[in-house]
């Protein structure tokens, strides 16, 4: 008999039926990982006071003692992680469970003498902005800036390869003057890297300073200590940026700017998931089949566009967790209330909808191919777009309101090439104008598309 499959009775499709997906953010974002980058804050602090001749109560750690303590958090187990949650089912205080098991492993490492040294003077607020602001900062460059940087790259080669396969463009959702593949690829390729350079620069920030940000515990224990430069150090050496004035909890301002940019860069790809489904749907764009896939239960020949379908829901679902929580985050009663911290743990949740969609989104592009005959049959179909350059060529050589002749002979209208060649003949023209626009063409008509994609300017650039 088949064991029953526990994915399948969760209560999240991201734990249960897109568990695989989306499992590298485990290691970031699960109850586990917090135990264990809180456990980092906590242990390099220990360290860092040791380290601080002007705080002699702790004494120094050996290169070695050190060494050892670190890989409490860099080997962290799920026994590790079970023996914290044990404490904390017995306390219920979280942070609290991580400072008593951490007592217990310098016990059973013979620096029994340094367990009073464990949480000196800090609020639980102390460590969880840090453990925060380091798994938020971790999974971002260990999964999300990869993928991104993955499908930017994807983009770019696409719009590269094909800046010159002429397409009708429509705007209005109206044939309209004609661009390329690769150029209309090429927007969304510079537009992600734009945001992705913001995403790759933002520097998240932490707080070291005390129950209500006066550094009151410090100063009572150690007044003379420059606890303004310990804590900038401190912070400073985990990699973030240190704020100095806050109330008990880090403002969550740059963490708030993360969400914020997230949220951007998701709707850009909406953008670009919409994009290609219309392409699917116009037969630009031509989907390989899937062996043994079903894309309808009635009808046997579909072949859905459910990768982009796929992708834009689930970014829609981040987007609206992502705004809800730069809008929350920064907001705080007074100089502390608790509402932070429960949204704060479901933060891995946008996460792992974006990564999901990420996924979509290029295992989609991945799937499909440019019907080049499709694009040929469009542009030859609607001659009218070439009315544009006729009254602009029109007007440069002084012919009088081309502009109004050319909306009685186009507008709600089904022309031919033939009909456009007409036209020009019989306007009185000289000979070198008419054949210049004898030879215009819709697929020809692309002005620059071609040289915007393959240039590297700061304009084009992407």
């Amino acid at each position: 008999m088949t064991a029953f499959d526990p994915t399948l009775a969760a209560l999240s499709p991201l734990d249960g039926r897109y568990r695989k997906d989306i499992a590298s953010l485990a290691s970031f974002f699960s109850e586990a990982a917090l135990f264990r980058y809180r456990a980092w804050v906590e242990i390099e602090y220990l360290i860092f006071l040791a380290r601080t001749p002007s705080i002699p109560f702790v004494a120094s750690l050996t290169t070695q003692q050190q060494g050892e303590l670190r890989q409490r958090y860099r080997q962290f187990s799920d026994a590790d992680a079970t023996a914290i949650a044990a404490w904390d089912r017995r306390v219920n205080h979280d942070v609290k469970a991580v400072e008593y098991w951490l007592r217990e492993q310098l016990a059973a490492q013979g620096l029994a003498a340094w367990q009073e040294a464990v949480h000196f003077a800090l609020t639980s607020e102390d460590v969880n902005n840090l453990a925060y602001a380091l798994l938020l900062r971790e999974a971002r460059d260990q999964v999300i800036l990869p993928i991104l940087s993955e499908l930017h790259n994807t983009l770019r080669e696409i719009a590269e390869r094909e800046a010159a396969t002429a397409m009708l463009a429509r705007t209005h959702g109206q044939a309209a003057t004609p661009t390329t593949f690769g150029k209309e690829l090429a927007v969304f390729a510079a537009r992600l890297k734009r945001s992705l350079d913001d995403l790759t620069a933002l520097r998240l920030t932490g707080k070291l300073n005390g129950a209500t940000g006066t550094y009151s515990a410090h100063v009572a224990a150690y007044p003379d200590v420059d606890w303004f430069s310990f804590s900038r150090a401190f912070i400073r050496a985990l990699d973030l940026e240190p704020v100095l004035l806050t109330t008990q909890i880090e403002p969550h301002d740059t963490l708030a700017e993360m969400c914020d940019t997230l949220k951007r860069l998701n709707t850009i790809l909406i953008d670009l998931c919409q994009d290609y489904w219309r392409y699917i749907s116009d037969g630009y764009l031509v989907q390989a089949a899937q062996a043994g896939e079903v894309g309808s239960s009635t009808m046997p020949h579909k072949v859905n566009p459910i990768d982009f379908e796929n992708a834009e829901g689930n970014l829609g679902l981040a987007n609206a967790l992502l705004e809800f929580f730069s809008r929350k985050l920064p907001v705080s009663r007074l100089q502390r209330d608790l509402s932070d911290s429960t949204v704060l743990r479901n933060i891995g949740v946008s996460f792992g909808h974006s990564l999901l969609a990420y996924q979509r989104v290029l295992r989609g592009i991945r799937k499909v191919a440019i019907n080049h005959d499709r694009l040929e049959a469009e542009l030859a179909a609607h001659p009218e777009v070439l009315a544009e350059a006729i009254q602009t060529i029109l007007r440069r050589v002084g012919y009088p309101q081309p502009y109004e002749a050319l909306k009685v002979l186009t507008r709600g209208r089904s022309l031919t090439l033939a009909d456009i060649h007409a036209f020009i003949v019989s306007l009185a023209l000289e000979p070198a104008v008419q054949a210049e626009l004898l030879a215009l063409t819709p697929a020809g008509y692309i002005g620059k598309a071609a040289e915007l994609v393959h240039a590297r300017t700061s304009v084009t650039h992407f």
